[in-house]
């Protein structure tokens, strides 16, 4: 099946009844079709596909000798952000598929395995913490914290992971695995308009987090409590959110608030907590570190006269990532001095990176949008990007 056909199929999967966004949660309906989607092309292929302990799954193709070291992997992710857009992931899944037949159409003959992955949860929009599959396979996140999150409806990764199947006690760092790979090569759509070629190479990932914020204060009913005996959390919380644009201006970065829940979210009712999630992301970390002190600050500051306490916590944090130099320079001249750029956007080669050689290649983006239903990038630029990716993995693995 090529190309243009696996969209076909895939772009359904998940998406809004009114053709809008994508809401493919990890282990929702959604995603396990497109898991199932997966299976399907590496069965097409020929490709037997390994479930590893943390959720991920590796469509490979080995040498004719059989050889299983040093392999090269590529791939993406199959899950969204909520409404997201139908390239930010799948585009290097169904790329590595593609690139594989095209090698296989030109007689390429393998020296060392090429893996496809579909890492778990890279979004983090179901449990919050992004890169969830990868950090656990890097040992980047304690297993027991991570069996511990929950979703919006109150669900273990613990409980989800064993109605999938698997086993939640056995997740965390697999050596065995890591020991099989060689380097991982990730391609995926530019997340902003920095990219003027169709295809570029990540020179680095921006520092970037997430924190938790909570606003407890006290419910009450909106017509009958006077101002000045009310404990609002939205008041602070609002200031929390204005606090946070400032202090990305200061400190040269950018935070946003795009998630809070509210309780008990009643028109006519005063909330009893708020709780909102703070992303911040900057050239440095001592520039992120510093937005999120005073963003705390502010936030403290405003709640202390409508007598709100507030509590934060880091969620997730990831310091700069430079990409391996050698390879990142061995990518960018396979590729006649494709252009090199950094990204403000967290992937699962970033977290790979602290345990193997990782380097990413970024299809252009025309339009700039990403996490939104506008997000696109031209077919004859996707196109390119097979070409790039076949490229790189007949250097990488045929070589």
């Amino acid at each position: 099946m090529g190309y243009e056909e696996m969209w076909r199929e895939l772009l359904p999967i998940g998406r809004d009844a009114d053709g809008g966004g994508y809401h493919r949660f990890a282990w929702t309906p959604p995603e396990l079709e497109c898991r199932a989607w997966f299976a399907g092309e590496a069965r097409r292929r020929g490709l037997p596909v390994e479930h590893d302990r943390n959720g991920n799954m590796i469509a490979w193709w080995y040498p004719a000798d059989g050889a299983r070291d040093q392999s090269v992997l590529t791939g993406s992710h199959l899950d969204s952000v909520p409404g997201g857009g139908a390239f930010d992931g799948p585009l290097g899944i169904v790329s590595a598929f593609a690139a594989v037949d095209l090698l296989r159409e030109r007689g390429a003959e393998l020296r060392r395995p090429v893996g496809i992955a579909a890492f778990a949860e890279e979004e983090g929009a179901r449990f919050g913490v992004a890169c969830l599959g990868s950090r656990l396979l890097a040992g980047a996140i304690d297993p027991a914290r991570a069996r511990g999150l929950t979703d919006g409806d109150g669900r273990t990764f613990a409980e989800v992971l064993h109605g999938a199947g698997l086993d939640p006690e056995a997740i965390g760092p697999d050596e065995e695995l890591l020991g099989r790979v060689g380097c991982y090569v990730e391609l995926h759509v530019e997340q902003g308009r920095a990219l003027h070629e169709p295809v570029g190479v990540a020179s680095s990932i921006v520092p970037h987090g997430r924190w938790r914020f909570g606003f407890a204060g006290e419910g009450n009913h909106a017509g009958t409590t006077a101002l000045a005996d009310r404990r609002d959390p939205m008041i602070p919380f609002a200031g929390m959110v204005l606090a946070a644009r400032d202090a990305a201006e200061r400190n040269g970065t950018v935070a946003t608030v795009g998630k809070v829940r509210v309780v008990p979210g009643g028109v006519n009712a005063i909330a009893s907590s708020v709780t909102a999630w703070l992303d911040a992301r900057g050239p440095a970390d001592g520039a992120v570190r510093k937005t999120v002190e005073e963003v705390g600050a502010a936030a403290r500051e405003a709640a202390r006269p409508h007598r709100v306490t507030v509590e934060l916590a880091e969620e997730s944090y990831t310091e700069i990532v430079d990409f391996n130099l050698a390879l990142r320079d061995r990518v960018a001249g396979t590729l006649g001095g494709a252009p090199v750029l950094p990204t403000g956007a967290g992937h699962d080669a970033g977290v790979l990176s602290a345990r193997l050689p990782a380097a990413m290649l970024f299809v252009r983006n025309p339009t700039g949008v990403s996490h939104a239903p506008a997000e696109h990038a031209e077919t004859a630029d996707c196109l390119a990007g097979v070409d790039a990716l076949a490229a790189v993995l007949d250097d990488l693995a045929c070589g």
